[in-house]
């Protein structure tokens, strides 16, 4: 037990002071590139509320690209420890790699090719004109279908390789979906990548995000999943690293390269410690989130254009009607935390 604790909490770690350390460089990059948005938000909407809290100076001057921080430091964590087990082979050595065909392989590459669609997404809008460099929503579309495309090949993956053919229902036992299992991961990775706009005020993803993998790692744990958990722990490090960073004022924004490849491949843990019907628990303030989006675009369109929140996404309502974002991002990670908690003790005992 203690050699499969010390593997979660030693990549964890080096996870975060390897972020930590590659911030600065990549720092030095994104701002010597000038890596931020060409565009402002302020030229789509009309709203006043918005244009009181919105500060336009500050987002074309942020760089949007910091989610590179975490994936390649995520990704190099894990690299790190695999090469270690090869070139220097012992039993602790082989027993520290998290690198496996059955637990970790799927999301370390729904990681990094999620990262890179989004990295790709990112620079169109740093470096590109027209239309899709102001994120309209026929590029909007496009982004959904890579999504789904992404999220099909993983699904197929599930069912093919690795047989995952129930989901479990919490104190219920288990329904069978089969070849379903893979159009029901879609929707899931597609309203996962939803709740991304919570990337919308300084630190606040990276502390929702941080609990959320924390979460997954001790439910891959106590699942006995140690290589999972310990992919987990690596994530959740490297998104604290990112967030020493990313407190206000942030010098850099997550992006869609961190949004789009931490979302779907929430996902895909979800999944694999079978845990997807808690998923929208732990991940509650994803949820509320991207719920408040649908909700005020249903009541803008069956009550006359009126209104439901001040702001949407929700976060922005609350800086609209006078809480300072200081203070709406750390009850969202209060709240985080809250749910992450819960989540885990309906995982365990619901089994």
């Amino acid at each position: 037990m203690l050699i499969n604790i010390v593997k979660i909490f030693l990549p964890t770690a080096f996870a975060f002071f390897l972020g930590f350390l590659l911030t600065p460089i990549a720092t030095y990059f994104f701002y010597k590139y000038k890596m931020w948005k060409k565009y402002s938000r302020n030229t789509d909407t009309s709203s006043l509320d918005f244009h009181k809290i919105h500060n336009e100076k500050e987002e074309l001057k942020t760089p949007r690209i910091g989610g590179i921080i975490i994936w390649v430091s995520a990704l190099l964590t894990t690299l790190v420890f695999y090469l270690i087990s090869i070139l220097f082979p012992s039993s602790i050595t082989e027993k520290m790699n998290f690198l496996s065909r059955n637990q970790t392989i799927i999301p370390f590459f729904t990681l990094l090719l999620g990262s890179l669609v989004g990295l790709w997404d990112d620079l169109i809008q740093i470096y590109g004109n027209g239309k899709f460099a102001r994120d309209d929503k026929s590029w909007r579309r496009w982004k959904a279908f890579l999504v789904i495309l992404i999220s099909f090949f993983i699904g197929f993956w599930f069912f093919y390789k690795l047989g995952l053919t129930e989901i479990h229902i919490p104190f219920g036992g288990e329904i069978y979906l089969g070849i379903f299992i893979i159009p029901f991961f879609i929707i899931v990775a597609l309203a996962t990548f939803s709740g991304g706009v919570i990337d919308g005020l300084d630190g606040l993803s990276g502390g929702v995000f941080a609990s959320i993998f924390a979460a997954y790692s001790i439910i891959a744990y106590a699942n006995n999943q140690i290589d999972l958990a310990s992919f987990s722990g690596v994530i959740a490090g490297v998104i604290l690293a990112f967030l020493w960073f990313n407190i206000p004022p942030a010098r850099f924004y997550m992006g869609e390269t961190g949004i789009m490849g931490l979302t779907i491949t929430l996902a895909t843990f979800a999944f694999l410690t079978d845990s997807v019907l808690i998923l929208p628990i732990i991940a509650l303030p994803l949820v509320i989130t991207s719920g408040s989006v649908i909700l005020q675009i249903f009541s803008k369109k069956l009550r006359g254009g009126k209104r439901l929140l001040k702001l949407a996404p929700i976060h922005h309502h609350f800086e609209a009607i006078g809480w300072p974002s200081y203070k709406v991002t750390m009850r969202f990670w209060i709240l985080s935390v809250i749910f992450a908690i819960i989540g885990i003790i309906l995982t365990i005992i619901s089994r």
